[in-house]
């Protein structure tokens, strides 16, 4: 008798493929009206983020962003205004070309969207009519509202990759806290019952795409693909 792959097991949501609620306890949001200056209260570990968070405290509350490389508790940053210094949080329009930013608003008030990884920043590439063009990590150009906000320097924890991870059982329990599998098995390596690619006998298949309509257990291998065949 078959039984349930993994892609079923996960999308049904048990609670063996659930994250812990206690891990997403920090919102990494800034409030829509922020105005003059806040301070750092501390500075905190998530299980559930790659970089260490900072709580921002100013007069109307507190809130949470991804720490800035070389922040430390006590630090005042600043909201709006002209001074370009790390940690503070300006609209597009105020950050000179070629400045490192991150936690990127996606629109004008939503607090922060893109950019929220350890080590990582995007700049300020070029201002094109009424938008700003960011080069992000990932090398390619995106264009924002200048009205949007960001805060000023480069994510902390940019080393967290250099030293490897010597234990299986180390890497088991990062990818655990954040819900992730590992270790992932290949599917032409599996049984027939445990996967549609399963079985001995044609172990290097070409590639699969999966019907739209196909259930959960047979929509497997190439969902969607934009594009098939060999590079050129």
């Amino acid at each position: 008798m078959g039984k349930r792959i993994i892609t079923q097991a996960r999308g049904k949501g048990s609670h063996t493929y659930r994250v812990s609620k206690k891990a997403f306890k920090f919102k990494l949001q800034y409030s829509r009206n922020l105005v003059g200056e806040g301070t750092v209260v501390k500075l905190l570990d998530s299980r559930a983020h790659t970089c260490p968070l900072a709580k921002i405290s100013n007069s109307e509350g507190s809130f949470y962003i991804p720490a800035f490389k070389g922040m430390i508790e006590g630090q005042k940053i600043m909201f709006g205004g002209k001074e370009i210094k790390e940690g503070n949080i300006m609209k597009l329009k105020d950050i000179p070309l070629k400045t490192k930013i991150y936690n990127i608003e996606s629109r004008p008030g939503d607090g922060g969207v893109f950019i929220k990884s350890a080590g990582n920043c995007a700049t300020v590439n070029r201002i094109v009519g009424k938008d700003i063009l960011v080069s992000m990590p990932s090398k390619k150009e995106k264009k924002f509202n200048p009205e949007c906000r960001a805060i000023i320097g480069v994510i902390a924890g940019s080393g967290r990759l250099d030293k490897p991870v010597m234990k299986a059982g180390k890497k088991y329990h990062i990818k655990k806290t954040k819900s992730k599998l590992w270790p992932r098995t290949s599917a032409v390596k599996m049984n027939a019952i445990d996967h549609p690619f399963g079985s001995g006998r044609a172990k290097n298949p070409k590639s699969k795409i999966a019907k739209r309509n196909a259930p959960p257990g047979r929509r497997v291998g190439l969902i969607r693909p934009k594009r098939t065949g060999k590079r050129k």
